[in-house]
C-alpha cells in the first residue's frame, strides 16, 4: 500500500514497492483516489522503487492522461538511473517531468 501526503496544493504517492503487475491494480486504485483528492499536480515518489514493469507504465501513463484532461500536471521523483533510462527511451519525459535521484 502506498504512503500518501497531501501538500497544499498537490498530492505525493509513494508506492515505496517495485511497480508491477502483481501491484498494478491497487496501484492504479491509489493514484486514482490521489487524482480525485486534489485540485493540483500529483506526484510519484518513486524513492525506493528499482523496477517498473510495461503494466505499471501503464498505470502511471494513464494517471497522466487523466490528470491532463483537466489541465493538471504528474511529476515523477526520485528515478533510479535503470527506470530513468526506461522513461526516456519511452520519450514518457517528454509528456511529463522525470527527475532522477
Amino acid at each position: 500500500m502506498s504512503e500518501i501526503v497531501n501538500e497544499e496544493d498537490y498530492i505525493v504517492v509513494k508506492p515505496g514497492i517495485d511497480v508491477v503487475a502483481s501491484m498494478a491494480e491497487e496501484f492504479k486504485d491509489e493514484m486514482l483516489s490521489a487524482i480525485n483528492s486534489t485540485k493540483g499536480a500529483v506526484v510519484i515518489d518513486l524513492q525506493g522503487v528499482e523496477m517498473v514493469d510495461s503494466v505499471g507504465i501503464g498505470v502511471i501513463i494513464a494517471s497522466h492522461n487523466t490528470l491532463n484532461q483537466s489541465d493538471r500536471k504528474l511529476k515523477v521523483i526520485n528515478v533510479t538511473k535503470d527506470v530513468y533510462g526506461l522513461f526516456t527511451t519511452m520519450r514518457l519525459n517528454r509528456r511529463f517531468t522525470v527527475e532522477g535521484v
